[in-house]
């Protein structure tokens, strides 16, 4: 592999774009049975909470067309585990840590944020897309203000890159984005699931327990791509891009929509090599072009 396909994000040195998303690739323990985990640019690990999650009751987890409703609810072993027992061995692999976060208030969000400071995590990823149990459970980050809201606590919590991850299900993700800037956010990420459902019509049951979930998959692509576009173009922070990514021209076009490194999920449930094949294909692509991958961030033309 050459430095072509490297990558500086926030300050962190990426040997490639390409990461497993958080809650696709747990810890990356079972994965290697299939390739040492240093072939990846980075990890984004499991949403991690405070305390431990045993989370949501199955059905959880159910394929779509073209893709996968999922309500797993953060099932975790916490962040103290996580310090203890999980970063250590992911920094014994050659590649960038990245923790996510998540938390029903934002308290939570501080304490976690703090724990990590002092520990050697190259990145925080926070997870908005979660039910503020003190506000009726509405998520963090549907609003301006309580994107905002976490966005600053964090920020005051730790001097580790803070990279807020944007959940699709608003009206103007752009928006969100500003806010998330405005308060000291290093990057964003972006999309998170889109909100979904499906019913069994033999049973009249929904096929997930908790009723609605999470959809990814090849079906998100197209949004995931026109909000990024339309993210990349709003604020001046670095944007990590996901959603249905599935083969290195997906990220090629991430990329060129204004992406600077990117994330894939679903996709490695069919596929577990799936991040390597896509490492490969851009690795080919800028030789046979005789470029850097940094170099097609935000090159899009529009009409």
């Amino acid at each position: 592999m050459t430095d072509r396909l490297a990558v500086d994000f926030c300050g962190v040195r990426f040997k490639n774009p390409v990461i497993p998303a958080s809650g696709t690739f747990g810890y990356g323990r079972e994965f290697e049975e299939f390739y040492p985990l240093s072939t990846l640019g980075g990890i984004s690990v499991k949403g991690t909470t405070g305390t431990k999650r045993t989370g949501n009751l199955p059905p959880r987890i159910a394929e779509t067309p073209s893709g996968c409703l999922n309500s797993v609810g953060l099932q975790n072993p916490g962040i103290d585990h996580f310090i203890a027992e999980e970063l250590p061995y992911l920094k014994t692999k050659e590649l960038a840590v990245i923790a996510n976060i998540a938390g029903s208030t934002a308290d939570e969000y501080e304490e976690i944020a703090r724990k990590l400071d002092s520990t050697d995590v190259d990145m925080i990823e926070v997870n908005i897309s979660c039910p503020n149990v003190k506000a009726g459970g509405a998520a963090f980050g549907v609003s301006c203000q309580g994107a905002a809201e976490i966005t600053k606590i964090v920020r005051s919590a730790t001097k580790k890159p803070v990279m807020m991850k944007l959940s699709p299900n608003v009206t103007d993700i752009a928006e969100i984005a500003r806010a998330c800037e405005s308060e000291g956010a290093d990057a964003v990420s972006l999309i998170n699931t889109l909100l979904g459902m499906r019913i069994d019509i033999r049973t009249r049951r929904p096929v997930l327990h908790n009723n609605t979930g999470g959809l990814s998959g090849p079906a998100v692509f197209p949004v995931a791509v026109r909000m990024v576009w339309q993210v990349a173009n709003a604020v001046k922070i670095p944007v990590c891009g996901m959603g249905g990514i599935s083969t290195w021209e997906d990220a090629v076009e991430m990329m060129m929509a204004g992406a600077r490194i990117v994330q894939v999920g679903a996709a490695i449930f069919a596929d577990p090599m799936a991040p390597v094949k896509i490492i490969d294909g851009l690795s080919e692509y800028c030789q046979a072009n005789d470029i850097n991958i940094s170099e097609i961030s935000g090159t899009v033309r529009p009409w």
